[in-house]
């Protein structure tokens, strides 16, 4: 179905659409976005519209998940490029607020999830977990969606909301949805705009050393430490990289593993010249 969707700015008229919609019996669909969509927000999209009677997509910068020194002022936004894309996928609303809408003056409540939201892109971003998860359940208020899809790409921060969604009882399901990755590998992210040509191909680290830890993982490798050294020597083979971290942890509390003995998820965070990308993968070693 080929429909531009209606564009929508504040609070009052969102809920007033999702609610009118709720009560026809429509189940309703969420994906919330920062907007500069690529293939991978589209899929779950497509997800939301072939599961959902009514899809919302937000499309909206959050300063507060933004720290200092971060790429706030230069991310991407392109909201009619945005809208152009959606509209063969049957997105009903496009909610993209401002800053007044979604942070009044005086506002000063924050959403802080506990162990989960600690480390990696915890420590890393300091602040990070809370305006991200101070935004979504905000969203989440405000659009009332029966299911929301998250891409995996982004692991750590869909573990975060699932926790929130639990701890607070909130009346949502909670969708992942595999990473979409360019032909060559890389998985796609807004900020691969940023790479030029060299950057480009040097990006291509990342997701060959989950390649290398999964097949090193196929070959009956359990030291979690040997499996990090060997992508952290691949990943330096390329001359921009510097390296946050790289890290095998248990899929559901994100403390590290000594041993893979069962699934676990490898994460890692590398900047490529002043552009920091993420990617993650299951590593499941083999039946015995």
């Amino acid at each position: 179905m080929t429909k531009t969707p209606e564009l929508i700015d504040t609070i009052a008229e969102l809920r007033s659409r999702v609610r009118k919609a709720k009560s026809e019996g429509k189940k309703v669909g969420f994906v919330p976005t920062m907007g500069a969509l690529h293939e991978g927000h589209l899929s779950l999209v497509r997800a939301s519209t072939a599961e959902c009677d009514a899809t919302v997509v937000s499309i909206y910068v959050n300063p507060t998940q933004f720290g200092r020194g971060e790429d706030f002022d230069r991310y991407p936004r392109t909201l009619p490029r945005d809208i152009e894309l959606l509209t063969p996928l049957g997105v009903d609303w496009v909610f993209a607020p401002s800053d007044a809408e979604m942070y009044p003056e005086g506002f000063d409540t924050w959403v802080t999830v506990g162990k989960v939201a600690e480390p990696w892109e915890g420590a890393c971003r300091p602040g990070h977990f809370r305006g991200v998860a101070t935004v979504v359940l905000k969203l989440f208020t405000m659009v009332e969606p029966d299911i929301a899809y998250f891409g995996e790409k982004d692991y750590q921060q869909l573990a975060v909301v699932r926790r929130m969604t639990i701890d607070l009882n909130l009346p949502v399901e909670i969708r992942g949805c595999p990473i979409v990755r360019e032909p060559d590998g890389l998985a796609m992210s807004s900020r691969n705009q940023y790479l030029d040509e060299q950057q480009r191909q040097e990006a291509l680290v990342l997701s060959q050393s989950l390649k290398l830890a999964s097949d090193m993982v196929a070959r009956g490798e359990t030291d979690a430490a040997q499996i990090i050294a060997e992508m952290e020597r691949h990943i330096r083979s390329a001359r921009s990289a510097r390296i946050d971290y790289v890290a095998i942890v248990d899929p559901e509390t994100f403390e590290s593993v000594g041993r893979v003995d069962r699934p676990v998820q490898a994460l890692l965070a590398v900047r490529i010249g002043d552009t920091r990308l993420i990617d993650n993968a299951r590593l499941t070693p083999p039946k015995t």
